[in-house]
C-alpha cells in the first residue's frame, strides 16, 4: 500500500528579531498509510507541534523549513499559500489544541462549519445547504443538540464540545490526512474518551491517516498502530506501539514510560533526571547524552542514526514494520531495563541534571516553634460543608442559584494524602478555597487543628494560616516576578517574625529539601523550567512547616517527566516532615501514586470514598466506575483488553439545588432500572453507606454495583461498530 503522506529530513529553524534562526526540527522522517493512526510523543520543547504545524505549511512567520513532504505524491514544501490552500481542509486538515483560539470568535460554529464545505466542494453548495450538513456533521461527532450548538459562539459550548466541532470540521470534506495536536491535553478523562471516540469516527468515517500529536502515552497505548519518539527535534525511537512501550530500546523512551503514573496500579516511578535542551543547543553528538546514564564520550561527539533493534528489523523490513532506536548502547539498554537506567525515587533534578541531589544530603527542617499543647490527630474535618452562588443581577438572580458543593465530609489526619477527584464544575476547588479562607462557611463546619474556623479569635486565625498552605496549580501565576526566589520563600517567615539570620539559613535548606541549590535564591522565576518554579512554590509553602498541604492540580501542567519528579519529590517530604495532603487532582493516575485515600465528587457532592486501592479495584458508584475506566493506560495490551464507559453528555458546571440524584442524566445504571427505581433516584438524595465490612470505604447510591474496571473487555467501538485499528470497509467520503 502507497504512503498517503511522506516526510523525508523535515528541518525547521526559528528566529526571532534579528537572531538567526535556531535549528528547532532537525530531520524528521514518518510515513503514514491510509487507515493508520501514528502518534508523536515527547516532552514540551521536542518539536512535535511545530512538525505537525510545518506538514500544514503553517509554520510561524520567519520559521525556515526544508526537507520534503509529500501527500499523495504531491510535494507540499514550497507551494504558493493560494496552493496550500485548496489542500488544506480539502486533502490534509488539522484538530487543534486549543479549539476556542481556533474558532473565529464572532461567527457561529455551524456557519465557520459551513463555511469549510462551501469552500472546498464542488459544485459549491447553497448556504442553506452546508448549514444542513453543519448539523449533521456536529450530530456524527456526539455534540449534544447540534442544532443548537450550531447556533451558539464559540464560548457559549464546553471545551469537549468545542474541541468535537473542530473534529466535525477536520473531517467535513473527507481529508486523506487528519493531524490532531494534543486534541485531549485540556480535558477531563470522561470527556477525553468522548472526543477520542469523535476522533475514531471521523478517521473510520473519511478513511484518513491520523497523525496523533500528544504527550500522554496512555492515549497512544490506545489509539495508535505506531509511534514516533522525538527528543530535541529528531525522531530516537520508532515502530509498532505494543514493542515501543513495552521493550524500549532508547534511554529516553525507558525514561518517558518509566515517569508514567498508572490508574491500574501502584508501581514506582524512575524518572528521567533533568530537563529536555533548548532549541539550538545540541551539538554534534546525542542530544540525550547529558540526561543518559549510559552515555559515553562518542555519544557527545558523532550523532548515531535509527537502527534496528528487532527480528523484523534485522530481516530487512523497513518503514511501518521497523522498530528502530537511534542509540548505540542498545545491548545494555535490553541487559538492564528500565529499573537499571533510572532507578525509582532517583531523579532529584529541577532542571538540567545539574541539581541532582543524594537523599543523604537533603537536610531535616528543624521544627517551628508552637506553643500550647500537640497537635491533634485530625487535621482538618469537613462537615456539611456547603457553598452557592447567584450569578448575574435583576429580579430573578436568586433563581439562577447553582450550589457548587453540597454537604461535603471530609476527614484527613496526620501524614495522610486524601485526594478530592471528579470532572471539572464537581466543586474541588471550590471546596479547597472554603478550607483556605479561613471564614466562615455559608453552611456546615471547618475544623483545623480541632479549632472550628467560625469562632476563630483575630490573633488565633493569624497563627493558624502557617498551619494551612496551598500549592497553586500554575506557581508562575503565584510567584512574584519582580522578586528573587529567596525573597519568595523567606515571604511566609517575615509574616510570622522569624528573625533575618534564621531566615537565611532556613531559605537555605528549604530549597535544598526540594531539589535546588542555595545560589538559586538570588535567581528571578521566570529564569526557572515549570518543574523548577513548582518546586519553588512547594518550598514557599513549607516554610512555616504547615499541618496541612493543599495541592490544586500541582503537576497538571507539567511533562510527564518532569511530573514524576514532582511526584517523587511530594512522596519524600511527606515522609521527611510528614504533613497532610489534601490533592485536587483530575489525573487518577497521579492519585494512585501518591494517595492513601480518594473521595469522588459529582456536581458539588461526595458520591465515593474509601482508601485508594479499594475504590479504584472496586469502585460502587456509577460514576466512580465511568470515570476510572475512561482513564488510559500506558500499556497497549492492558488498555486494548479492556472496557471503557464512556458517559452521555457534558459534565455539569455548577448545579441547581435540586432533590435526588445530580448523576441520574447521566447513569448508566438508571437508565435501566425500572420505573420506581428510577423514581427513587429522581426523588431522594442518596446517603453515604458502608460499601464493605471495614466500614472505610462508603458510596452515595441507592443502586451501587462493584465494577472491576481493569478486567474488563474494551468495546467502544464508536458509531460505526468497529474498533480504532481496524481498516475501513468503504471508500473514503467526498
Amino acid at each position: 500500500m502507497k504512503p498517503v503522506l511522506e516526510v523525508r529530513g523535515l528541518t525547521v529553524a526559528v528566529g526571532s528579531g534579528r537572531r538567526p534562526p535556531v535549528p528547532v526540527v532537525r530531520g524528521v522522517d514518518l510515513t503514514l498509510r491510509r487507515g493508520e493512526v501514528l502518534g508523536l510523543v515527547g516532552e514540551s520543547g521536542t518539536g512535535k507541534t511545530l512538525t505537525a504545524l510545518s506538514l500544514m505549511g503553517l509554520a510561524p512567520p520567519g520559521a525556515v523549513v526544508g526537507g520534503s513532504v509529500r501527500l499523495l505524491g504531491e510535494e507540499l514544501l514550497g507551494l504558493a499559500e493560494r496552493e496550500l490552500a485548496r489542500v488544506r481542509g480539502r486533502r490534509i486538515a488539522m484538530v487543534f489544541q486549543d479549539p476556542l483560539h481556533a474558532f473565529t470568535p464572532v461567527l457561529r460554529i455551524g456557519d465557520q462549519l459551513a463555511e469549510a464545505v462551501r469552500i472546498h466542494q464542488r459544485p459549491r453548495p447553497r448556504r442553506e445547504s452546508a448549514l444542513r450538513r453543519a448539523v449533521e456533521l456536529l450530530d456524527f461527532v456526539g455534540v449534544a443538540e447540534p442544532s443548537r450548538a450550531a447556533r451558539a459562539y464559540p464560548h457559549e459550548l464546553s471545551g469537549g464540545m468545542l474541541q468535537r466541532a473542530m473534529i466535525a470540521m477536520a473531517m467535513a470534506n473527507g481529508p486523506d490526512v487528519l493531524v490532531a495536536d494534543e486534541p485531549t491535553s485540556a480535558l477531563d478523562v470522561t470527556v477525553q474518551a468522548q472526543v477520542l471516540d469523535a476522533l475514531a469516527d471521523a478517521r473510520r468515517e473519511t478513511g484518513a491517516a491520523l497523525l496523533l500529536v500528544t504527550h500522554d502515552l496512555g492515549v497512544v497505548a490506545g489509539t495508535a498502530d505506531r509511534v514516533a519518539v522525538l527528543y530535541a527535534g529528531r525522531v530516537v525511537e520508532t515502530g509498532p506501539v505494543e514493542p515501543v512501550l513495552t521493550r524500549p530500546r532508547m534511554p529516553y523512551t525507558v525514561g518517558l514510560v518509566g515517569s508514567v503514573p498508572r490508574a491500574d496500579a501502584r508501581v514506582p516511578l524512575a524518572p528521567i533526571p533533568g530537563t529536555a535542551p533548548p532549541p539550538g543547543a545540541p551539538g554534534p553528538g546525542c542530544a540525550f547524552a547529558p540526561r543518559c546514564p549510559l552515555s559515553q564520550p562518542e555519544c557527545e561527539t558523532s550523532d548515531i542514526p535509527l537502527l534496528g533493534v528487532d527480528s523484523l528489523s534485522r530481516a530487512g523490513l523497513a518503514g511501518a514494520a521497523a522498530h528502530e532506536a537511534a542509540c548505540r548502547r542498545i545491548p545494555l539498554v535490553i541487559h538492564r531495563g528500565a529499573t537499571g537506567l533510572f532507578p525509582a525515587g532517583g531523579a532529584r533534578a529541577g532542571g538540567g541534571g545539574r541539581h541532582a541531589l543524594p537523599r543523604t544530603q537533603a537536610p531535616a527542617l528543624s521544627p517551628l516553634s508552637r506553643p500550647g499543647p500537640p497537635a491533634p490527630d485530625v487535621v482538618l474535618r469537613v462537615s456539611g460543608l456547603a457553598r452557592t452562588y447567584v450569578p448575574g443581577t435583576g429580579r430573578r438572580r436568586r433563581e439562577r442559584a447553582v450550589r457548587a458543593v453540597e454537604d461535603v465530609e471530609l476527614e484527613v489526619r496526620r501524614g495522610e494524602t486524601l485526594a478530592l477527584v471528579g470532572e471539572s464544575g464537581a466543586g474541588k476547588s471550590t471546596t479547597l478555597m472554603e478550607i483556605v479562607s479561613l471564614g466562615v462557611p455559608e453552611a456546615g463546619t471547618v475544623e483545623i487543628l480541632g479549632q472550628d474556623v467560625a469562632r476563630l479569635s483575630r490573633r488565633t486565625a493569624r497563627l493558624l494560616r502557617g498551619a494551612v498552605q496551598i500549592v497553586p496549580q500554575d506557581p508562575l501565576s503565584s510567584l512574584d516576578p519582580r522578586m528573587p526566589v529567596g525573597d519568595i520563600v523567606a515571604e511566609p517567615l517575615y509574616a510570622r517574625r522569624v528573625p533575618r539570620d534564621v531566615v537565611a539559613a532556613r531559605v537555605a535548606r528549604l530549597l535544598t529539601q526540594v531539589g535546588l541549590v542555595p545560589g538559586d535564591a538570588e535567581r528571578y522565576p521566570h529564569q526557572f523550567s515549570g518543574g523548577q518554579r513548582q518546586r519553588v512554590a512547594i518550598a514557599r509553602a513549607l516554610a512555616v512547616e504547615p499541618a496541612l498541604l493543599l495541592l490544586d492540580e500541582p503537576v497538571s501542567a507539567l511533562d510527564v517527566s518532569v511530573q514524576a519528579q514532582i511526584l517523587d519529590l511530594l512522596l519524600r517530604l511527606k515522609r521527611e516532615l510528614g504533613p497532610a495532603y489534601l490533592l485536587v487532582s483530575h489525573d487518577l493516575a497521579v492519585v494512585r501514586q501518591i494517595a492513601d485515600r480518594v473521595c469522588v465528587m459529582y456536581a458539588g457532592r461526595v458520591v465515593e470514598t474509601g482508601p485508594v486501592a479499594e475504590v479504584f479495584d472496586g469502585p460502587r458508584h456509577p460514576y466512580a466506575r465511568a470515570l476510572l475506566s475512561a482513564v488510559p493506560l500506558p500499556d497497549p495490551v492492558a488498555e486494548r483488553a479492556r472496557r471503557r464507559i464512556v458517559l452521555p453528555g457534558e459534565p455539569p458546571l455548577g448545579a441547581p439545588p435540586v432533590s435526588g440524584c445530580r448523576f441520574l442524566a447521566r447513569c448508566p445504571v438508571a437508565a435501566a432500572l425500572p420505573a420506581a427505581g428510577r423514581t427513587r433516584c429522581a426523588t431522594e438524595i442518596p446517603r453515604p453507606a458502608q460499601a464493605t465490612s471495614a466500614g472505610t470505604h462508603t458510596v452515595a447510591c441507592h443502586f451501587p454495583h462493584r465494577g472491576l474496571p481493569w478486567e474488563r473487555t474494551r468495546t467502544d467501538r464508536g458509531a460505526t461498530g468497529r474498533p480504532w485499528n481496524e481498516p475501513p470497509d468503504r471508500p473514503p467520503v467526498r
